[in-house]
This record gives C-alpha cells, sequence and structure tokens, in this order.
C-alpha cells in the first residue's frame, strides 16, 4: 500500500511539473501560429485582440483523453441521454418554443422530433452550453499533437468568423473540445451551415431563432431524410462473417441491401420487407471498448440516416442516443 501511495504521489509530481514547461512551449506555438494566421489572412489586430489572454487548459487534455463514448457502454450511455425526464423537459421546451420549432420543421423538412433529440442531448435544451474558453480550448488542442491540424484549422476558421464580424468572440464560452451554442457547433460547421435567421446581421447560436435553423440547415444539407428509419436493434446468428460487423465509426463497411442480411438475423420481424432494398450497415458498438464484450450483442442495423447524425458526431453511441430520443419524442407529440 505504502508502494501504491509512493508511486502516485510521484505521478502526480511529475504531471504538475509539466504544466510550467507545456506553458513555455504553448507560448512558443502562440508566436508560430500567429505566423500561419497572417499567411492566411486573418489581421495583426484580430489575431492580437483576441488571443491576447488564451492560456494553456491542462484539463482539455484530460478530456480529449477520456470521452463517455470510449469508455460508456452502449446501453449505459443511451439510458443516460435518453430518460423519462430529458422527454418532459424537451416537451415543455417544444411548448414554450412551439411555433418556432413547427416553422423550422416546414421550412427545412426536418422533424422536429430530430431536432429536440440534438438539442437535448448536446445542451439539455440549452440550459449547459459549456463554460470553458473556446479560444483557449482549440488553442490547447492545437498544441496538442494528437488531432493538432484538425484543431488548427477549426480555430483559423473561427478568427476569420470574427475577422468579418459574423461572430462576437466575446461571448466564445462553450464545451472543451471548442464547440458553441444550443447545437455545439464547431467553427467549420459555423462556417458552412450557420444562419442569420432573425437577420440582425450576426449569427447567434445561444439565441433559439439562430440555433434552431442552424440546426434545420445543417442536417437537410448533409442528406437527412425526413420518416426514413435510422436504426433497429437486432439479434445475430454466429453464423455470420465477422467483416460484416462494424466496430468502429470511423467508415462503416461492408454494406448491403437489408435483404442480404436477414439470413443472419434471428428475429427480422421488426424490420418491414419495405425496408429490404435500402442499403444497411450491421454495428456491434461495445466490442471496441469494453473487456471481454461479447462479439454479436448489442447489435444494430443502421440506415442511411444513422449515418448522416454520424457526421454530426463521429461515434456509434451517439447516434444511437439521438435516435432513440427522437423516437421517444415521436411517441409524445
Amino acid at each position: 500500500m505504502k508502494l501504491i501511495k509512493y508511486i502516485l504521489i510521484i505521478l502526480v509530481f511529475s504531471f504538475t511539473n509539466a504544466y510550467p514547461d507545456n506553458e513555455i512551449k504553448f507560448q512558443k506555438w502562440k508566436n508560430d501560429f500567429k505566423k500561419v494566421a497572417l499567411q492566411n489572412n486573418i489581421s495583426e489586430e484580430v489575431f492580437d485582440t483576441v488571443l491576447a489572454n488564451i492560456k494553456f487548459l491542462p484539463n482539455v487534455i484530460k478530456y480529449d483523453r477520456y470521452q463517455p463514448e470510449f469508455y460508456e457502454d452502449t446501453k449505459t450511455y443511451i439510458s443516460k441521454r435518453t430518460s423519462s425526464k430529458k422527454v418532459l423537459f424537451g416537451l415543455n421546451f417544444y411548448k414554450k418554443n412551439l411555433d418556432l420549432i413547427n416553422t423550422i420543421e416546414k421550412n427545412y423538412n426536418i422533424e422536429k422530433e430530430l431536432l429536440l433529440s440534438l438539442m437535448g442531448i448536446e445542451t439539455n435544451f440549452g440550459t449547459y452550453v459549456g463554460k470553458m474558453d473556446i479560444l483557449s480550448s482549440l488553442a490547447t488542442l492545437s498544441f496538442d499533437e494528437r488531432r493538432s491540424e484538425f484543431f488548427s484549422n477549426e480555430l483559423l476558421i473561427l478568427l476569420r468568423l470574427i475577422e468579418t464580424k459574423k461572430i462576437d468572440y466575446k461571448t466564445l464560452y462553450g464545451s472543451w473540445a471548442g464547440a458553441f451554442g444550443f447545437f455545439q457547433f464547431m467553427p467549420s460547421t459555423m462556417k458552412n451551415y450557420a444562419i442569420d435567421y432573425d437577420k440582425n446581421n450576426y449569427i447567434d447560436l445561444k439565441n433559439n431563432n439562430d440555433a434552431y435553423a442552424s440546426a434545420a440547415n445543417y442536417l437537410s444539407e448533409i442528406g437527412w431524410k425526413k420518416q426514413e428509419p435510422c436504426f433497429y436493434k437486432i439479434n445475430l446468428s454466429k453464423k455470420i462473417p465477422n467483416r460484416y460487423l462494424n466496430v468502429s465509426a470511423k467508415n462503416l463497411h461492408d454494406k448491403k441491401k437489408l435483404e442480404y442480411f436477414r439470413k443472419y438475423i434471428t428475429d427480422d420481424s421488426a424490420l418491414d420487407v419495405k425496408f429490404d432494398n435500402m442499403i444497411v450497415a450491421i454495428i456491434t458498438p461495445d466490442k471496441d471498448i469494453i473487456p471481454d464484450a461479447e462479439n454479436l450483442n448489442p447489435a444494430y442495423i443502421v440506415f442511411e440516416n444513422y449515418e448522416i447524425i454520424l457526421k454530426w458526431n463521429r461515434s456509434l453511441r451517439f447516434s444511437l442516443a439521438v435516435c432513440t430520443l427522437k423516437d421517444k419524442f415521436a411517441n409524445e407529440l
């Protein structure tokens, strides 16, 4: 016991003492990144003003290494995010914003249940949008080597949005990963899909009008098909070849028409024959993260709409949770 305690003290001491070194390196990164920003048409005035007070945030690195998508089993992950309390909260939110949400659904052909589900899971209907300094978060993740290229690009895009006065940098508080607003848009998503719905020459993703229109526009543009299926939970035969089982969200492979997979599904009564010609994939989401997880359980047939949600957040469990909560809202509305 004393030895374990001693080792823990050494680890904490070592980790703590790494901070000053990281802060020195972070300052060097900032100086180097300024050159890159200026080369990408970010003015020196904007760079110096906007990034004047950014800091290296060690907790952001911890969060990046320990996301719930990486360690919670599917049942736990979904149940936490689709509770009856969440549904009730969403129904009350809908009643208060009924006209806006119904209008957005009609204009963009995106189900209100899906929009409610995404907002509910991302920010609990706007009640938790995150308190992290997004500029510091993005800078920290850009400085970190794991996904430096991705986050450097996101930070450059955000600086460009600030430069063109589409976003007020003083409002940029959100998630540890740099996502912002009621639907947690990354800067590249803001750039490509965010809408000034109320026509006040400013995009405010912490305002229901701009946020809902932007989310609906995003889903419409990336191909969501209204009233088409998302997934079905299935039981698989042990005869199914492993190559058909997807355990990662990065790239679903070996997709086939549903009718092809029926011979490997032991109970397909829930799968209407009208879906037979649809291209689907099979996912077994627990296998990649849960020690000793069964390879065939849980298993799901997933459709094109499921993959659209993967574009929003590349996590097998996130997409399952979104579609599950969407169906719960559909049963109530």
